[in-house]
């Protein structure tokens, strides 16, 4: 590990807009975002895999009425994310340092009101299906979190991992897709990502690849 990333991450510790082991509100947080975090009752949106949570931090700044938080392991980039927040003077933007799989011990059921799946790691190999984001494990847990209706947002460059996304989906008798695009900049939804792109998408897009979006519920 590089020096600069093994600074970043310890400098996470004097961090009070990241939670992870050892922050004083990290084993008391689940049902407590409102009041322990943000110090208000507005609704909850997660960006998990968030990165340097470009869509933590670009959604609070349009929304601040809103409380967002980042969800990623990688405490180097999580050190990202924090710093413009706390640069921007984000009241209403924490991140959370924890893998996806365990979300369930930070949020309770029908804490978050939204969520935002950004260009996740496809998980392109048979034996790593159900490490996607999307495979039924992690939905099962979504759905738990999840206000009734709130809404799941998917973008990503990826095709298999798109149209894998789709069947699943559809398998289920518990979801409806509202709306769904192979080409997000070329259709009529381009305002959903709200001017926000990641690093990744910017790179994407430079090299004309279509980038997918859907947006899809629990109705049950």
């Amino acid at each position: 590990m590089g020096r600069a990333k093994l600074k970043r991450i310890n400098g996470l510790e004097e961090r009070l807009n990241v939670l992870q082991e050892g922050h004083s509100l990290y084993d008391s947080i689940k049902s407590n975002w409102r009041k322990g975090c943000f110090k208000n009752e507005n609704p909850i949106i997660l960006e998990l895999a968030c990165g340097k949570g470009h869509y933590t931090t670009g959604l609070a700044k349009i929304y601040a009425n809103k409380n967002f938080v980042g969800i990623d392991v990688k405490g180097d980039r999580l050190w990202v994310g924090s710093t413009n927040a706390l640069e921007d003077g984000l009241k209403n933007a924490a991140f959370l340092r924890a893998q996806i799989q365990h979300i369930n011990h930070f949020f309770d059921t029908d804490e978050v009101d939204e969520i935002w799946i950004t260009f996740p790691d496809p998980r392109p190999k048979d034996r790593d299906i159900k490490r996607r984001l999307t495979a039924p494990r992690f939905l099962n847990l979504y759905k738990d979190l999840l206000k009734k209706r709130g809404l799941i947002h998917l973008k990503t460059d990826n095709l298999p991992l798109f149209n894998y996304t789709i069947e699943v989906l559809e398998e289920r008798n518990d979801v409806k897709i509202l709306e769904s695009t192979y080409d997000l900049y070329q259709s009529t939804l381009i305002t959903a990502h709200h001017g926000i792109q990641t690093e990744f998408e910017k790179k994407f897009l430079q090299n004309e690849i279509p980038i997918k979006y859907m947006v899809f519920q629990f109705v049950d």
